[in-house]
């Protein structure tokens, strides 16, 4: 769909997450409206309600980013939300040259030169490199002409549950991250098809997506349950890569107890006929 279609949706979602009681707006005892009202809105940007119904509809041109920042404002939305508002509201972008398959030789030098579970992601969460930690952590194989996926294997495998101790947190945010990525992409075929591929197979998915929930991760905390280790939790970080702004290098800090730098050690001296990860059963 269309941008315009996007952003009326997301406008849509974010009037609608919102309590008369948050915005400051006495709210009578028959009210029937989940969120704010339309013409609450647009009385919150200072706009009209007609310009705002037609926002909401897929109607009107191109907002100012003056009318942007009062709609932020009115609903509230956090840097990630405006930033997104923002991308949406641009009806046209210059085409995108296409990006390289390979990861560059010094990169993947450096993910070898690197102790800890280390890859390379696109914002499809293709595996694009890995190091041997990270191969034998994730059981992503590189040298398959099929990409590994972390988003197809985290809604659409069963055992990503039991991989992810906060599965449910870590699909929230995946959905997120996919949700800003088709907003800034919208001609990415492949992500296009990613997208269908996972609300198809996935009711969690579709849910979440239907949501517009948007999201940006740089860094955090994951655990991970390996069938002969145990819970291993790693501090993440993410770097985009030079010279492509869709790629991201991202390195799994063990965490500060010995469990995990023991873990990590292990892993890093076993062979391929050591102990598997739940999803290379």
């Amino acid at each position: 769909m269309g941008d315009r279609h996007e952003l009326a949706g997301f406008l849509r979602s974010r009037r609608g997450r919102i309590t008369p009681q948050t915005a400051g707006i006495a709210a009578g005892p028959r009210r029937r409206v989940r969120g704010l009202r339309r013409e609450e809105v647009a009385q919150l940007a200072g706009i009209s309600v007609e310009y705002y119904q037609r926002l909401e509809q897929g109607r009107a041109a191109r907002p100012s980013p003056e009318v942007l920042d009062a709609l932020a404002a009115a609903l509230r939305l956090d840097d990630v939300e405006r930033e997104h508002l923002r991308t949406l509201a641009v009806r046209e972008r210059p085409r995108r040259a296409a990006r390289p398959q390979d990861v560059r030789p010094e990169l993947t030098r450096m993910l070898d030169l690197i102790h800890a579970p280390a890859m390379v992601v696109d914002d499809r969460f293709d595996v694009l490199a890995a190091n041997a930690v990270a191969v034998r952590l994730f059981a992503v194989d590189t040298t398959s002409a099929v990409r590994a996926n972390l988003a197809r294997r985290l809604f659409l495998d069963s055992g990503s549950r039991d991989f992810y101790v906060e599965w449910d947190e870590v699909a929230a945010a995946t959905a997120g991250q996919l949700r800003v990525a088709a907003g800034l992409y919208p001609e990415d075929a492949e992500l296009a098809e990613l997208v269908r591929e996972l609300r198809d197979g996935s009711e969690t998915f579709r849910t979440l997506w239907n949501a517009r929930e948007v999201d940006v991760r740089t860094s955090g905390t994951k655990s991970f349950r390996h069938p002969a280790l145990g819970t291993i939790t790693f501090c993440y970080e993410n770097f985009v890569t030079a010279g492509d702004p869709r790629r991201r290098l991202v390195v799994f800090v063990p965490a500060a107890d010995g469990a995990a730098d023991a873990a990590v050690h292990l892993l890093t001296t076993w062979t391929r006929t050591g102990p598997l990860s739940p999803v290379e059963r």
